[in-house]
């Protein structure tokens, strides 16, 4: 049995345990790095859902994020190119949620 001379913070704890339990999949990959790839603001505001294909789905909680981020989009592609090797993210596809559906949680 190993001993530790301190304790280890929480975050190391369950980033260990996230990495054990996440998903293996190319949207589970860039659901785990969208926060760092596109900033605590937008991932606030907007989320991946579903990766078709080359396509990216991110459902955002208005209208005006879903345009935002289509204007932002190359630059997103390249940061999230860059924080997931191997996800082949082409496009976004930007959509707003339904009414209240963000407020609920339902799109996240």
């Amino acid at each position: 049995m190993r001993h530790r001379r301190s304790p280890r913070g929480v975050a190391v704890a369950l980033g260990d345990l996230v990495d054990r339990v996440e998903p293996l999949t190319p949207l589970g990959r860039i659901q785990r790095a969208w926060p760092a790839a596109v900033g605590d603001l937008v991932a606030a505001h907007a989320t991946p859902t579903a990766v078709a294909g080359a396509s990216l789905v991110v459902t955002c909680e208005s209208a005006v994020w879903a345009q935002e981020l289509d204007l932002l989009q190359g630059d997103v592609v390249a940061r999230l190119s860059a924080a997931v090797p191997g996800a082949r993210v082409q496009v976004l596809r930007c959509r707003a949620a339904a009414s209240g559906a963000w407020a609920r949680g339902a799109s996240r």
